[in-house]
């Protein structure tokens, strides 16, 4: 089976309504809609997306979470279900004051119990530099997170293809005449070529908006704050030390044999405390290319561990 049969023979219809939603705020500016699907009584796991898109765009990947796991999903600020605040304030030490907001949040609101973190690319960083980390998650699964070593010439090469992400996010407009014409668009970039049938539809609906004139579409997420939150990539990829982690993590990384998509898969051989590995003809967006081979290594990693 495919994983586009997969998902859809699981989940055939459109987005779900949640279950519950909160609205957590987070600084004067910001506030983050959380929203709550699937089994209300089982394991409990968050997710997050990477920059620049939206969790809805993921749900190929979480509607296979649905049946057995008591699913949270938000956006990063700027993203997604939220309103648009000021750039000066979008950056990743920001995505951590979030992320700290929503967990708390999740405990007061719906009660607290053990969770897994699913995060993917950008949004890696807001759990790893929490300072309440293992208060919050029994564990981690991180999609191919842009993290890198600190030695040359792994780091100058990451290096590189950040400023080049940078250039090409920062050339990207930001409207469209209809969400097809966008929708096109996405059919054109090959980082968006393997994403499973209907994806590049769905990213198109979660990640435009109407425009205040009417008249066309725009991306929720401005391509000047996406630019804002690559360029910080190059200098946060170095900060995280998973020794000093007391947390059970796995990272889940895109072909290293493959062109990159987005910036260089990382590279873990001097990091012998996390779990690694890689899902062979992914990218970066490897949860929109295999959602059914990524929900495989996330059960297989819990049994494991015995998170669940």
């Amino acid at each position: 089976m495919t994983d586009s049969l997969c998902w859809r023979e699981a989940h055939p219809a459109a987005l779900p309504e949640p279950a519950s939603v909160m609205r957590v705020v987070s600084d004067a500016d910001t506030a983050i809609h959380v929203r709550r699907h699937g089994n209300l009584e089982g394991p409990r796991m968050v997710l997050c997306h990477g920059n620049g898109l939206a969790i809805d765009a993921y749900y190929p990947f979480w509607s296979l979470l649905l049946t057995e796991f008591d699913v949270i999903v938000f956006d990063l600020r700027n993203h997604g279900w939220n309103e648009l605040g000021p750039l000066r304030d979008h950056n990743v030490l920001s995505f951590v004051r979030d992320h700290d907001a929503v967990m708390n949040g999740i405990a007061r609101q719906w009660g607290a119990k053990p969770a897994i973190g699913l995060y993917h690319s950008i949004s890696s960083f807001a759990p790893l530099l929490s300072g309440g980390l293992s208060s919050h998650y029994a564990g981690l699964v991180l999609f191919d997170p842009p993290i890198t070593r600190r030695h040359r010439p792994t780091l100058a090469a990451f290096e590189q293809a950040v400023t080049k992400a940078v250039r090409r996010i920062g050339n990207r407009t930001r409207r469209f005449a209809s969400v097809g014409e966008y929708v096109e668009v996405l059919k054109y970039f090959p980082t968006y070529r393997q994403v499973v049938s209907g994806g590049h539809e769905l990213i198109a609906r979660t990640t435009l908006q109407q425009s205040p004139n009417g008249n066309d579409y725009e991306l929720k997420c401005p391509p000047q704050y996406e630019a804002q939150i690559a360029a910080y990539a190059g200098v946060l990829a170095v900060m995280v030390d998973f020794k000093q982690l007391d947390c059970q993590i796995k990272v889940l990384g895109a072909d290293p044999t493959l062109p990159f998509a987005f910036l260089p898969a990382a590279d873990f051989s001097d990091i012998l405390t996390v779990d690694y590995d890689f899902l062979p003809d992914t990218t970066h967006f490897l949860q929109l290319e295999q959602p059914c081979a990524c929900r495989d290594a996330v059960i297989e990693f819990l049994h494991q561990q015995n998170l669940v």
